[in-house]
């Protein structure tokens, strides 16, 4: 059995979502046994009865806005989130999964999972779209405004096998995030990192990569700093958001557009869900003794059944154990 920690309280809609898609994924996993933590009162109404789940009852958490997340890791330990993380860590389950607040997970998996002794930096990773419907791994996308280049390189290892163990790709390939394809290009960090990232055998390189390039290649893995990484996420998503308002405001602009679309649905469709994150997952927490996934905090409940089957994966594939073995190999 896989046995995974859900916090029940975490994200914007919470815990209609998050016990919903909880529920979706112990019927379509039988090998999942599954442990969520939040106020029972305000679960009950979605709970149904689950000879493999189990509810564990506390009735503080966290606000989505939470300003000083170390200082209620300290002082609110029996937070859902923070009870979630510490059920793991003392060995009861293999995995986190929440929705809540992408700086409070941050912190709390620092201090109640703690950093792989191999992992200079911990990152998030999210699975982000892409034209072919598989997806591509962008790390890091905001837990470290400034990294250097060795740090990229630990990251472009880890994402390595997340791609091939879970996203089935044979021999992935990584590019740097650059203003430039050409080699040289950049500050010194890529000119470094390019060097690194060129010269490791565990990492199959491909160069720069320019962010117009983004949706549309078809290499695995994009590695950049957590300042460009966030403002690269987040303009995606804000573009995705942009085209569909502009697709439906033209749609409805005349009668003609409106049987157009009705001739295209299936392909507006299939559109649409080709540029939804929530088909693919939540973030990876890379860099942690655990797996930690964090869920989009507006996560509906068949997001949040992606985050955990996410999760599920990641622990089925002994991800954590092959990259402590590949990169205690390089001291």
């Amino acid at each position: 059995m896989i046995k995974l920690a859900v916090d029940g309280m975490g994200g914007d809609f919470a815990p209609e979502p998050i016990v919903k898609g909880t529920l979706l994924a112990l019927e379509k996993y039988r090998d999942l046994e599954i442990t969520i933590f939040g106020d029972e009162n305000k679960m009950k109404p979605f709970l149904k009865p689950h000879d493999r789940l189990k509810v564990i009852h506390t009735e503080a958490y966290l606000d989505m806005g939470v300003k000083d997340p170390v200082r209620e890791y300290r002082r609110n330990k029996e937070a859902s989130l923070f009870k979630a993380m510490q059920y793991v860590a003392d060995g009861n389950a293999e995995a986190v999964v929440t929705a809540g607040p992408t700086q409070a997970v941050v912190v709390g998996g620092h201090l109640a999972l703690k950093r792989m002794p191999e992992m200079r930096r911990v990152a998030i990773a999210p699975v982000i779209p892409s034209y072919d419907g598989r997806g591509k791994i962008l790390l890091d996308s905001g837990a470290n405004v400034d990294l250097k280049a060795e740090h990229l390189v630990d990251l472009a290892v880890y994402a390595s096998i997340v791609a091939e163990r879970v996203l089935n790709r044979k021999n992935p390939t990584v590019a740097l995030v650059n203003i430039g394809a050409e080699e040289g290009k950049g500050r010194e960090i890529e000119v470094e990192a390019y060097e690194l990232l060129k010269n490791n055998p565990n990492i199959n390189f491909v160069g720069n990569l320019e962010p117009k390039e983004v949706f549309v290649s078809d290499v695995d893995i994009l590695v950049t700093d957590g300042f460009t990484g966030n403002i690269l996420m987040k303009t995606m998503e804000g573009t995705a958001l942009g085209l569909g308002k502009v697709l439906k405001r033209e749609i409805k602009a005349s009668l003609r557009s409106k049987i157009g679309a009705l001739f295209m649905k299936k392909a507006l469709y299939k559109f649409k869900k080709a540029l939804d994150a929530s088909e693919i997952g939540g973030a990876l927490v890379v860099g942690l003794n655990h797996v930690l996934i964090k869920a989009h905090g507006s996560s509906n409940d068949y997001a949040f059944f992606n985050a955990i089957r996410q999760a599920r994966s990641m622990v089925e594939s002994n991800v954590i154990k092959t990259v402590e073995e590949i990169l205690s190999k390089k001291a």
